[in-house]
């Protein structure tokens, strides 16, 4: 059975990490079969969104220590892997179905959008085993508040989903048995949405990140033209003065 899952359904892909033998970690195996299911989701028109859960009771566990201690090698690194939820031209939902740790907490920084139950816990464990969680905070800086990521980035300590949705690193902690509704809320407003502007507004809050003022509203300027004069914005008025859903809606 393949170790990264894909189903698509009425414009939403959802990716499922399925080695919750090994916690989901993020051995040469997983790594290579997310690779292959993002690059599947991204040629995919049909494809509105994507959510990004895992199997079993932990939704990620970080490096796979063993094939670290083995020596075993291949497969996109992390960064590759982070760079391309990031760059995926359609959103990307975290579904935290159990705990995230270490470079797991890379994926879901990574991802757009992430949906936690409330019992989840999350730990930054690299300082605890000797070792440095230099990649993922490349995405976590951009994600949580300085303080809290220097807190639980140089104790290593456990903390909760609260905390997580506090600081910025989550999107929305609910209770469990309201984990599929509030996902499902989300996925449902992207079902409405025009996929190129969707595309657009994803890469333009990247670009925006750190950007001067003076640039940024330069870039914005421009893409806001650009698409206020397309076909798809013509559309999209019509379907507001007519009452009625837009062609792409699903």
């Amino acid at each position: 059975m393949s170790e990264v899952l894909l189903q698509v359904e009425r414009g939403i892909a959802t990716i499922t990490l399925n080695a919750p033998e090994r916690r989901n970690a993020l051995s040469v195996a997983v790594r290579t079969g997310l690779g292959e299911r993002l690059k599947e989701v991204a040629a995919d028109e049909e494809v509105r969104a994507v959510v990004l859960t895992g199997a079993g009771t932990v939704f990620c566990a970080g490096a796979d220590l063993k094939e670290v201690q083995a020596g075993v090698t291949g497969g996109p690194s992390i960064p590759e892997l982070l760079t391309a939820i990031m760059d995926l031209p359609k959103p990307v939902v975290a579904r935290l179905n159990g705990p995230a740790r270490a470079g797991g907490l890379g994926i879901v920084a990574a991802c757009d959008l992430a949906v936690a139950p409330d019992d989840v816990t999350f730990a930054f464990t690299e300082v605890r085993i000797g070792v440095v969680p230099a990649m993922i905070a490349v995405v976590l800086r951009d994600r949580m508040s300085p303080r809290a990521l220097s807190r639980y980035f140089l104790t290593g300590e456990t903390f909760g989903a609260a905390e997580a949705a506090e600081h910025g690193l989550i999107t929305a902690a609910c209770p469990r048995e309201k984990l599929d509704e509030t996902v499902g809320g989300l996925l449902e407003a992207f079902r409405v949405t025009e996929p190129k502007a969707l595309a657009r507004t994803k890469r333009l809050l990247t670009e925006l990140a750190g950007m001067p003022r003076e640039e940024a509203f330069s870039l914005a300027e421009r893409v806001s033209a650009e698409f206020f004069a397309s076909e798809e914005a013509a559309e999209g008025r019509r379907a507001f003065f007519e009452k009625r859903p837009p062609r792409w809606a699903l």
